[in-house]
């Protein structure tokens, strides 16, 4: 007993951070969740598919802005505290100039293949104008590398409430598909200015002292491209199941998806906060002790195994009659793509903590080849998969993709293979803690 109270208080700042980080995101899928019901029942499945295309084709070229540097910038802030104005400044003009580039990739693209003035064409904008406001992780990434998580978890929680607030009064008016698109929006400049807000107010690093190097930027892009094209190719193996439908089937079969994907994918925020909130413990852990580190990053990813399990299971169970009591007869054919979806968040747990693997290890070009073959089958499977089985054929293309990213890829390398082995391993983690007890308690 006394040991595990030892470890408790070793640990309980960092679960407390973690803590938070559930909090903001058990009151996203709560809210969302409540959200999508009302915007699902009252646009209808051809309307709420347009509203669904829109936020995922936003999301494939915003991924021009994101750049991969979350993790990266946090390991710098911890490694480099006297640096710390100059690399959050840098990040900020990357990230800018990525996201300027993806609204401009996404004008021509609207401009290409939607009919201008269409209802498609306005949504792609309005949906793609928030992308200038994911500038502003870059605060979120100082707030964790200081292990804070609470102040993001205030700024998000309090723009997804304001944001849900707004769907709800545009859907008492009668409000159309286009205005849904606004409240998105909204969303992203609220938690930007309360972001900037907190900042302000709780540190000593002034957003005035901050300053772009070019001198950073080579160096954070040097340490970062791979990353970079590593993420642009996970927005695609994950989003792109969507836009595919939308290609070849049509705008209704988007958005019976689209419910089933937004359920299973709402699960995701544990994995994020957990690997989150241990990253800076793990980086000095690495460093004064490699065996500690390895006893840990194993025990990391069992406990992500077996909260994937637990939440595909439950999820499977309940899929059918949740969709019908929920979503209505309209939306039943989204039961049986969730009941394939959810398990595709066995992999995206695990690969969770393998990305932050990537980084600690310095070897970034594995994310690249993971998620490229990641995306690389996702867009092959969907063209085999969606024009015979629809939305179920998208599911299983994805399931399928994020197997082998996250986790068959890995034993292809020697410098990944003992990862792979660990996530095997967590796959047996019940049986080996179960004969574990037994053997403590002869």
């Amino acid at each position: 007993m006394t040991a595990i109270n030892t470890l408790f208080n070793k640990l309980k700042h960092y679960l407390f951070n973690a803590s938070w980080m559930m909090a903001e995101r058990l009151l996203n899928i709560g809210v969302g969740f409540l959200t999508a019901v009302l915007l699902a029942r009252y646009l209808g499945p051809e309307q709420y598919g347009i509203l669904a295309y829109a936020i995922s084709m936003t999301a494939i070229f915003a991924s021009a802005g994101h750049m991969g540097l979350a993790g990266l910038v946090v390991r710098e802030v911890v490694k480099q505290p006297d640096k710390v104005p100059e690399t959050l400044g840098t990040t900020f003009m990357l990230k800018l100039t990525g996201m300027a580039i993806g609204f401009v990739l996404i004008l021509i693209y609207a401009l290409a293949f939607e009919e201008v003035g269409g209802t498609e064409f306005w949504m792609l904008l309005i949906v793609a104008s928030a992308i200038f406001f994911q500038t502003f992780d870059v605060v979120e990434y100082w707030f964790q590398s200081q292990v804070q998580a609470k102040y993001p978890a205030i700024a998000k929680s309090c723009a997804i409430l304001l944001s849900a607030a707004i769907k709800l009064l545009l859907a008492l008016g009668g409000a159309s598909v286009v205005a849904f698109a606004f409240a998105h929006t909204a969303q992203f400049v609220a938690a930007a200015i309360i972001l900037a807000v907190l900042y302000k107010g709780t540190t000593r690093v002034s957003v005035t002292s901050w300053k772009a190097s070019f001198a950073k930027a080579r160096e954070l892009l040097a340490q970062g491209w791979i990353i970079y094209l590593g993420s642009i190719f996970a927005v695609v193996y994950m989003k792109i199941d969507q836009v595919m439908l939308k290609w070849m089937v049509g705008t209704e079969e988007v958005g019976v998806y689209a419910v089933a994907a937004q359920l299973s994918e709402a699960w995701y925020f544990l994995p994020t906060a957990i690997v989150a909130s241990f990253f800076p413990k793990l980086i000095k852990l690495h460093a004064a002790d490699p065996a500690m580190f390895n006893r840990r990053f194993q025990q990391l990813l069992d406990v992500l195994f077996v909260l994937a399990i637990a939440v595909a299971v439950l999820v499977s169970l309940i899929a059918a009659p949740l969709i019908a009591l929920l979503f209505g007869d309209e939306y039943q054919n989204s039961a049986s793509i969730l009941t394939i979806h959810i398990w595709a968040g066995v992999f995206i747990f695990m690969r969770a903590a393998f990305s932050r693997w990537i980084l600690i290890e310095g070897a970034l070009m594995f994310s690249l080849i993971t998620q490229g073959l990641g995306a690389l089958f996702n867009i092959g499977l969907n063209l085999l998969l969606i024009p015979r089985y629809g939305g179920e054929g998208a599911a299983i293309a994805t399931l399928i993709s994020y197997a082998i990213a996250s986790y068959a890829a890995l034993l292809v390398h020697p410098k990944t293979r003992p990862v792979f082995v660990m996530m095997t391993k967590s796959m047996f983690s019940p049986v080996r803690y179960a004969f574990n007890a037994a053997g403590a308690s002869r």
